[in-house]
C-alpha cells in the first residue's frame, strides 16, 4: 500500500509530538518504578529477587532544576551524629530531619539491629532508599506509610524525635512557637507543637534552600550509589567517624542493658563468656569497608564525599564546620556560628540527657580514656586494629598511657574532600 506525501508528513508531525510529550512527562513529572509505598511490598515473606525488585528499583523523581543541595550525614549510634546534625539544623536555610529511617526499620523489621539477614538487609536499603528520594523531593506523605498508627488527615503524633527539627517546631509548620521558643528543648517543643500536620512539613520543606537528613542506619557509602548517582539529585555525603572505643564506651553508659556483659566485664575485669563481640566488630567492619570506599575515590562520589572525624570536630568546631560548609557550597550563616559558641563548651550538668548536645566537645571526645578498663581497651585495639591505623587513632600501650591525657590518641590527619 502506498501512502501519499501529505500522509508521510502527518504521521512524522504526530511521532514528534509523542516523543515530545513523553520526554515533558519523563523530565517533568514524578512516578513510581517500585511498587512501594506500601510496605507490605517489601515483607519478608517475598523471595530475595523479588525483594531486589521491589525495594530495588529507583522511583524517579522532578530533576533537581533548582539545584538544591540535598546532605546525607552518614553515622553509626554514638557517634556524635547528633552534634552534626545540628550543625545544619540550626542554618536558616536548610530544612533538616532526624533519623526518619526509624520507621522504616520498626516497620518493615522491628528486630533488624540483631538481625545479620541478607534478606532484611536488601529489604531496609531498599525501603530506605526510596525513602530518602521522597524525602529530599519534599514529599513527607511518603512517611505515612512507615508511621504507626498511620496519620489521620495527614497529622501525626508518632514521628520519632520531631522535636530535633527546628523546622518542623517552627512557623509556619508550628503556628505556636514565637521567637523566644527557638531554644526550647526538644520535649517542650512536642508539646507546644501538638500535633504534625505533614502538609504544613512539605510545604516548609519546599521553602527551604536545601535538605539535611541524618541516619545511622545506612551500614556503608556504597549502599548509597544509586542516590549519590541519581541525576535528580544534588546529593552530598558526611561520613562521620568515631574512636570505636569511644563508641563503645558511649553506648556501654547509654544503653546499659543491651551492653550488661560489656559493663560486667569492665567492672569485675572478668570477660563474660556469651559476650556479643559483633556489637564492636560490625562497627568496625562497616567502618573499614565504607571508609575504603570513599577514600579509594570511584569516580561515582566525585565531588559527593567527605570523610569526618567527631574528634577532629570536637576539637576545632567552627574550623572544621566551616570546612563541611565549603565543601558543600552552602554559606555558613551566623545561627549555626552561635550554636557552636554557646554548645561546645558546656560544663557536667548541661550533658544530662543522652542524646544532648550541650557540652564541652573536647573533653567529651576523649572522656572514654576514663571510662573503659585496659583489659577493654586492649581488647578493642586487636579487633579493630585495621580500621584505626585506617583512621589515625593510636593504639594505647598501657593503663598508664591510656589514661594520660597528655599524650594524643589521635594522629594529625587531614582527610581532604573528594572534589
Amino acid at each position: 500500500m502506498q501512502c501519499s506525501w501529505k500522509a508521510v508528513l502527518l504521521l512524522a508531525l504526530a511521532s514528534i509530538a509523542i516523543q515530545y510529550t513523553a520526554i515533558r512527562t519523563f523530565t517533568a513529572k514524578s512516578f513510581h518504578s517500585c511498587p512501594i509505598p506500601n510496605p507490605v511490598n517489601c515483607s519478608l515473606s517475598q523471595d530475595t529477587d523479588a525483594a531486589d525488585r521491589l525495594c530495588d528499583e529507583s522511583p524517579t523523581f522532578t530533576y533537581n532544576l533548582s539545584r538544591k543541595t540535598h546532605v546525607l550525614i552518614l553515622a553509626t549510634t554514638r557517634s556524635g551524629s547528633s552534634f552534626v546534625g545540628q550543625l545544619f539544623n540550626q542554618h536558616f536555610d536548610v530544612f533538616y530531619l532526624f533519623e526518619p529511617l526509624y520507621h522504616v526499620q520498626y516497620t518493615l523489621i522491628p528486630k533488624l539491629t540483631q538481625s545479620k539477614s541478607t534478606t532484611d538487609r536488601r529489604v531496609m536499603l531498599g525501603a530506605s532508599r526510596d525513602l530518602l528520594r521522597s524525602l529530599y523531593d519534599c514529599d513527607l506523605y511518603f512517611l505515612e506509610n512507615y508511621i504507626k498508627p498511620q496519620p489521620i488527615n495527614h497529622t501525626t503524633d508518632r514521628l520519632f524525635r520531631r522535636g530535633a527539627s527546628k523546622a518542623l517546631c517552627s512557623p509556619p509548620v508550628c503556628e505556636s512557637m514565637g521567637a523566644i521558643d527557638l531554644h526550647l528543648e526538644e520535649g517542650d517543643c512536642v508539646k507546644k507543637c501538638g500535633t504534625l500536620n505533614l502538609t504544613l512539613a512539605t510545604e516548609s520543606c519546599k521553602e527551604h534552600g536545601h535538605v539535611a537528613i541524618k541516619t545511622v542506619r545506612v551500614p556503608e557509602v556504597s549502599d548509597l550509589r544509586a542516590l549519590v548517582e541519581d541525576p535528580r539529585l544534588n546529593l552530598k555525603v558526611i561520613q562521620l567517624v568515631r574512636d570505636p572505643r569511644g563508641i563503645l564506651a558511649s553506648r556501654s553508659e547509654t544503653f546499659r542493658d543491651t551492653y550488661r556483659l560489656w559493663r560486667i566485664w569492665d567492672g569485675t575485669g572478668r570477660k563474660p563468656y556469651n559476650l556479643d563481640v559483633t556489637q564492636l566488630t560490625t562497627v568496625c567492619e562497616d567502618f573499614w569497608n565504607s571508609v575504603s570506599t570513599g577514600l579509594n575515590r570511584p569516580p561515582w562520589l566525585k565531588g559527593k564525599y567527605m570523610l569526618v572525624r567527631y574528634e577532629d570536630l570536637a576539637r576545632n568546631p567552627m574550623k572544621k564546620t566551616e570546612e563541611i560548609y565549603d565543601f558543600l557550597g552552602i554559606p555558613m550563616d551566623s545561627n549555626v556560628e552561635r550554636w557552636i559558641q554557646n554548645n561546645t563548651r558546656g560544663d557536667r550538668s548541661s550533658s544530662k540527657h543522652k542524646y544532648g548536645t550541650v557540652r564541652n566537645s573536647a573533653a567529651t571526645a576523649e572522656k572514654w580514656r576514663f571510662r573503659l578498663s585496659y583489659e577493654i581497651v586492649a581488647f578493642t585495639q586487636h579487633a579493630c586494629q585495621q580500621v584505626l591505623a585506617q583512621l589515625g587513632y593510636k593504639t594505647a600501650g598501657s593503663e598508664e598511657e591510656l589514661k594520660n591525657l597528655s599524650v594524643s590518641l589521635v594522629e594529625e590527619r587531614d582527610f581532604l574532600p573528594f572534589s
